[in-house]
């Protein structure tokens, strides 16, 4: 490699946006010299100013392509941080102009894996480097240490490798939030499959929200102590955290806390949507994620549920009445199932795309580096990089002998609290898919075989016998005249 000018700079960024600002400053402040790039000019020369606030950091802004191009040392590596579709397509487009073979780009945005895929076969052609590259962590992430999954070309990751593993989250024991996920478009997978995991997350925790609120009648400064206790133990984590901080914050613009003033209607990007759909496609369970996919859906008919709400009033005319502190263990423990439950899901689905394409994904490393950085960031995941280390053949978390432990230790308190909410007219789509999941994971025998023997009734499609091997077809209409 010939050498090259010391004016010049590590790595590029372009897209600055807040995701791409502060990974940006994140690389900077880690010593390595970086030169950013945005169509929108005053964009770069916030980040600039940002850059120079935050102590002097190595940033050079470009406020065009080629020069932005130019100021790279070689190989070139620059990550692209803009929304995903065409603008990713525009982007390759005008930096493609300026590279040279050798040259690398990363798409670091939550990307469709196949698009990846193609673009990584595309740029092979012009003789460049590709990356997807998940990032997890938000704007605070990637200031401060996001946890990060790229997957594609190993000789790109290469390249940025001993740059990652310092911009990444540290964990202490665990090392830096970041690894070689695998080929193809596995690393935005991975990160699709991630946000599908934070969605159950989310949904769970706020059914247990709703359960303690509606029927245990506890106040947002109860529900923040309750949920500030809960981050000291097993269900420590990110999300448990700031939903702590949200119960305390009270309303800048009018009395009591902002949270009652917040509109229940929830937003989202797609990859829930993704991963429902991969779940589909991939012929794997996924019935809590599947529920806060649905649940999402149904907040969004904000109008049609104020006009259900007047057509249907108060139809459960008993109050239920609950010993509150019974209640609080009970949902701890409910959700803590419930959880085991989603990631479990959300791995099966990991493991069978894995399997599917020959990317040899670790279940466990995955694990790994999603302990820091990463919005479904938990002490939990601890418990699942040990389960995957015990067996990586592991068929299910739900079978690993510590999770089955803690499973049947609160399956009493969880179905109390399925049957509480159940009463009271309190949706929790997320526990009680959770619930059924388990339930049908469980039983040797399933009501299945009715399923079957219907479907050889209505369209001859056949059926198998638990007693004699083969395959087999009745006239089931045949022999109930005859009866």
């Amino acid at each position: 490699m010939a050498e090259q000018s010391p004016k010049l700079n590590r790595i590029g960024l372009a897209g600055l946006a807040v995701m791409g600002q502060n990974l940006a400053l994140n690389i900077a402040e880690k010593g390595f010299p970086i030169s950013v790039y945005n169509r929108t000019t005053s964009k770069v020369d916030e980040t600039v100013e940002r850059a120079k606030l935050e102590g002097n950091l190595p940033l050079f802004g470009f406020h065009d392509p080629e020069s932005f191009v130019q100021s790279i040392q070689k190989p070139r590596v620059i990550i692209m941080l803009v929304k995903a579709g065409s603008p990713v397509d525009q982007t390759i487009k005008t930096l493609s102009a300026y590279l040279e073979k050798g040259d690398c780009i990363i798409d670091g945005g939550n990307e469709w894996y196949e698009n990846t895929e193609r673009r990584e076969k595309a740029m092979a052609e012009l003789g460049l480097l590709y990356l997807g590259m998940g990032v997890s962590g938000g704007e605070e992430g990637a200031r401060n240490g996001p946890s990060m999954m790229p997957g594609g070309s190993l000789e790109a990751y290469k390249y940025i490798e001993d740059i990652v593993l310092k911009v990444a989250a540290q964990v202490p024991d665990s090392g830096p939030c970041v690894t070689y996920i695998g080929k193809g478009g596995s690393g935005n997978f991975v990160k699709m499959i991630h946000n599908g995991i934070e969605y159950g997350d989310m949904q769970l925790i706020a059914e247990a929200y709703d359960v303690l609120k509606s029927v245990g009648k506890l106040s947002n400064e109860e529900l923040k102590n309750v949920f500030s206790e809960w981050n000291k133990g097993e269900l420590q984590s990110f999300l448990i955290e700031i939903t702590a901080d949200i119960f305390g914050i009270k309303d800048d613009k009018a009395d009591g806390y902002l949270v009652d003033k917040v509109l229940d209607k929830t937003g989202m990007k797609g990859t829930g949507k993704w991963t429902v759909q991969q779940a589909a496609e991939l012929s794997v369970a996924a019935p809590t994620i599947e529920a806060s996919l649905d649940s999402r859906f149904l907040s969004g008919l904000k109008d049609e549920r104020t006009e259900a709400a007047k057509v249907f009033g108060d139809i459960l005319s008993d109050e239920v009445v609950v010993d509150k502190e019974q209640l609080i263990d009970d949902v701890r423990k409910a959700l803590y199932a419930s959880k085991i439950c989603s990631y479990a899901q959300g791995m099966n689905l990991i493991r069978a795309k894995s399997e599917e394409k020959g990317w040899g994904l670790e279940l466990g490393e995955l694990a790994r580096i999603w302990k820091g950085g990463c919005i479904i960031r938990a002490i939990f995941l601890d418990r699942i990089k040990q389960a995957y280390d015990r067996n990586s053949d592991l068929a299910n978390l739900l079978v690993d002998p510590e999770f089955a432990k803690e499973i049947i230790e609160r399956q009493s308190a969880w179905r109390r609290v399925v049957c509480l909410a159940i009463n009271s007219g309190i949706s929790t789509p997320g526990m009680s898919a959770s619930l059924a999941y388990f339930d049908t994971y469980r039983r040797e025998r399933l009501p299945a075989n009715l399923v079957q023997a219907q479907r050889d009734y209505f369209g001859a499609h056949t059926y198998e016998r638990v007693d004699i091997p083969g395959s087999y077809h009745t006239e089931w209409f045949k022999l109930a005249k005859k009866n």
